[in-house]
């Protein structure tokens, strides 16, 4: 709780573990001091990110998609012309079950 707590007032978290007695003496022990509530900086403003401009364009969003779908389709259709252009009229790569 010690290191939790370093820099910073840690009375009420002392005082919600319930200590014993015991503790409560050692605490006149450790006690170091109040803490200045002039010396604590100051809480930071919170600014929301910039959010990003919408694209009212879509067609470059459309053309994606289509490559997306024509890519692919391109190389299997040029993959089976090799093949079939390369093709032996050989038949000794047909294995026979």
């Amino acid at each position: 709780m010690s290191c939790l707590n370093a820099g910073k007032d840690a009375t009420e978290d002392f005082e919600n573990v319930s200590h014993s007695s015991a503790a409560r003496s050692m605490m006149d022990e450790y006690y170091v001091g109040d803490v200045d509530p002039a010396s604590l900086p100051s809480k930071p403003t919170h600014t929301p990110a910039k959010q990003a401009t919408y694209n009212s364009d879509k067609s470059s969003d459309s053309l994606i998609k289509i490559l997306r779908f024509l890519v692919p389709l391109a190389i299997l259709g040029l993959a089976l012309a090799v093949r079939f252009l390369t093709k032996n009229n050989d038949p000794t790569w047909v294995t026979s079950g």
